[in-house]
């Protein structure tokens, strides 16, 4: 099995928690997508960002210093946003981190599919940013279908349970449901009769369903089903083969 998660814009630098244990494994290709991004003016950059003078001006500089082997943190520990925060690797036991660097994958625009202690430096490329590269216009056409085969790579049972925003699930999806068991989760709120995913509880349960796995050493699709973080419960009659839901009553709280 192989659990695929979204990266997050804001990142650090923490080269003393854990050791980096290996280098990404597209790292010729993401020197290739550094030297574009470097070829842009200032202006070119700030648009295929999408964000204001102050990030602009910092990403801008760090890809005009960027070494992309030197000065590395580990990926897991990298990315700062809400499904990382609830994740929690930092207090992952051994045990979990070795779960996490066999079985879970970060999706990037820049690196294409990372391992948890993979070394990365800071950077900012989102995967549906429009770089294009050559004869592809764009980061979906630069990657093909490298990063399904990279999750196939060594994966016995043939699954991939998809965590992933659908910006990143995208670029591997496609290629997946022609061979193999995609499995969407979806943590949707029902209020009034109604469900709904919303972004940020569903940020929140990404991160704790990862941490879930991780620390009870889950392998198989039942034992995916026994998450119950933050109000949510598997819901049998809304799932199926390809897709599992996980519902937040209208009367539970987090």
């Amino acid at each position: 099995m192989r659990i695929i998660i979204s990266p997050a814009k804001k990142m650090k630098t923490d080269r003393d928690s854990l050791a980096v244990r290996g280098m990404p494994c597209f790292l010729a290709e993401t020197k290739r997508l550094m030297e574009e991004v470097g070829k842009l003016s200032f202006e070119e950059a700030k648009a295929l960002w999408k964000c204001n003078d102050k990030l602009a001006e910092l990403n801008y500089e760090r890809f005009a210093r960027m070494e992309p082997e030197r000065c590395l943190t580990p990926a897991l520990l990298s990315y700062e946003g809400l499904q990382y925060q609830y994740m929690a690797p930092g207090v992952f036991t051994e045990e979990a981190l070795a779960y996490a660097q066999e079985h879970l994958r970060i999706l990037s625009g820049f690196y294409g599919v990372l391992k948890p202690l993979d070394g990365v430096v800071p950077y900012r490329l989102e995967m549906q940013a429009h770089l294009a590269v050559g004869d592809k216009k764009d980061l979906y056409g630069f990657w093909g279908d490298k990063l399904y085969r990279e999750l196939m790579e060594g994966n016995e049972d043939g699954i991939i349970l998809n965590l992933a925003s659908k910006e990143y699930s995208c670029a591997v999806q496609p290629y997946a449901e022609l061979s193999c068991r995609f499995i969407t989760v979806s943590f949707e709120e029902e209020r009034d009769g109604k469900r709904k995913q919303k972004g940020t509880p569903a940020k929140m349960a990404r991160g704790e369903m990862v941490r879930f796995l991780a620390e009870n050493m889950v392998k198989e699709m039942e034992g995916v089903k026994q998450f119950d973080a933050m109000g949510y419960r598997y819901r049998a009659g809304l799932s199926d083969e390809r897709y599992f839901v996980f519902v937040k009553e209208g009367d539970l709280q987090c």
